[in-house]
């Protein structure tokens, strides 16, 4: 398999843009589990990782804390909040494989910060679209040649496949 080059840089410009997806939907998971902070407490980590560079075991146990919190929180919205969280912590480690399922790391905390909101609206693919836009108009350069490095996402059939399909295509404009 092929490899991709991923600098320590590119590694927190990822780290930052997730988390700044993340926290606009950080409340949907608030609001369904207002005493677990796993979420926050991963994207705090995070953004820790982006200031001073250091990938630890810590950040990693965040990262499986808030896939923990998504599995356990009862609401679709909330979960895809909480999932965001745990990819979003896990950015410093995609590996430099030329791998649909290296991009989808990359791309994961956009697009489930795009499903929750999606899904805690209920109006439809619109409020997702809207989310992918903001996503996509504060993306760093370097992101976007970082997923330009990567394999083309297929559209594939479900709602999920649709988003990351879409993120990946406007990203590589």
């Amino acid at each position: 398999m092929d490899e991709v080059t991923i600098s320590d840089e590119d590694r927190r410009l990822l780290g930052l843009w997730a988390a700044d997806c993340v926290e606009r939907v950080l409340p949907l998971f608030e609001a369904r589990a207002p005493g677990d902070s796993r979420p926050r407490a991963a994207i705090e980590g995070i953004r820790e990782y982006v200031r001073e560079g250091k990938r630890t075991g810590r950040l990693r146990s965040l990262s499986w804390a808030a896939h923990a919190a998504a599995r356990e929180v009862d609401d679709p919205a909330a979960t895809a909040a909480a999932r965001a969280a745990c990819y979003a912590a896990a950015t410093p480690y995609i590996h430099p494989l030329a791998s649909p399922h290296q991009s989808k790391h990359a791309l994961a905390p956009a697009v489930h910060q795009a499903l929750a909101r999606e899904l805690a609206a209920g109006e439809g693919p619109q409020v997702g679209d809207a989310e992918l836009r903001w996503a996509i108009e504060r993306v760093s350069p370097a992101v976007r040649e970082l997923v330009k490095r990567m394999p083309d996402r297929s559209p594939g059939r479900s709602r999920l496949d649709t988003l990351y399909y879409e993120l990946d295509v406007a990203l590589r404009r």
